[in-house]
């Protein structure tokens, strides 16, 4: 019987559109056959993806993206310690960043900055259609507009490209993967193939899946009465439902996008009532929002970020310091 062949690539990614664009870039410009990669990945809120992997073999080449560091510094420390090699793409807040040998980290946590730009400025723009879209999903507009300039394309292109990337991050968001459309390995897969994500969009029928699974769930988020709807934001809660933390991180950047002088913050109710909160500070002042959430726990980027469970009794507190957090001086 025929040996299976050796994995010799490890690649982890966020499951969301900055993970996938990030890392179809790299395979797209570094081409390794299927059979030697293990794709580690799932929900978007899955942030530790290194704890629980197994030790590979030495000279294995781990490749990391937008996956928050500082949750992952001992699995990070486990593999270089087994002989791996470990390089890091992210634009999260990374904590104290170790200088150690076998690793290449490109942090960047700039308001204007996602994993695919920072992918695409270390491939010096060769797959830039698909940094562009990564952009677009993590609600950088004006980014990936100006990343888009040196392609010169119509605005139906643009447009295209801005609602891939949507569609992308919002089958990233879930408790489990059981709330997504798809797995976001299998997403990766299908994507795979494709150097233009114009192409995919085209003609993948899950694009259509996603993009009618977006629209319903939104239609009942929208539904819903804000809890805090003040000059500083507005702040929206979320029933326990899969439609729920399907549409979170949607709704999230819709009202963002739609109120750039506001931030937003929108929750998703969970067993025993405690909230799980998805926050974006204003996008004309895209900074604040990882400072409100560790006080609370959480965790995430100037721009955007999240709590990963708020108590209850923790709500009025929540309120009172975002509207502080964000009141204009």
């Amino acid at each position: 019987m025929p040996k299976s062949p050796t994995i010799t690539h490890l690649d982890v990614f966020n499951g969301d559109a900055d993970g996938l664009c990030a890392l179809q870039q790299l395979r797209l410009a570094e081409p390794v056959a299927p059979e030697r990669v293990r794709l580690v990945t799932g929900v978007k809120r899955a942030v530790r993806l290194l704890e629980d992997l197994p030790t590979p073999p030495a000279g294995t080449q781990v490749t990391v993206l937008d996956v928050a560091f500082g949750p992952n510094r001992a699995g990070v420390e486990r593999l270089l310690a087994a002989g791996a090699r470990v390089r890091y793409f992210d634009h999260h807040h990374p904590g104290p960043l170790p200088a150690l040998p076998g690793l290449e980290a490109h942090i960047d946590t700039a308001p204007d900055v996602c994993t695919s730009l920072l992918v695409d400025r270390y491939l010096g723009g060769r797959q830039r259609a698909w940094a562009v879209t990564g952009a677009f999903g993590d609600n950088l507009a004006d980014a990936a507009r100006l990343a888009a300039k040196p392609l010169g394309l119509a605005p139906a292109a643009l447009e295209a490209l801005r609602e891939l990337g949507e569609l992308l991050n919002y089958n990233g968001y879930g408790e489990r993967v059981a709330d997504l459309h798809c797995h976001p390995a299998d997403l990766f897969r299908a994507l795979a193939p494709y150097a233009d994500p114009r192409e995919f969009a085209a003609r993948a029928p899950l694009v259509d899946t996603l993009r009618q699974g977006l629209a319903a769930d939104l239609a009942r988020a929208g539904q819903r009465e804000p809890a805090l709807d003040v000059p500083e934001g507005v702040v929206v809660l979320l029933p326990e439902a899969p439609w729920a933390r399907r549409a979170q991180g949607m709704l999230a950047n819709r009202l963002a996008t739609a109120h750039p002088e506001r931030a937003t913050a929108v929750g998703v109710m969970f067993p025993g009532g405690a909230l799980r909160l998805s926050l974006r500070a204003p996008l004309a002042r895209p900074r604040g929002a990882d400072a409100l959430a560790r006080r609370f726990g959480g965790g995430g980027r100037e721009g955007a970020a999240g709590i990963e469970a708020l108590p209850p009794a923790a709500l009025p507190d929540f309120l009172a310091a975002f509207r502080a957090a964000f009141a204009r001086a």
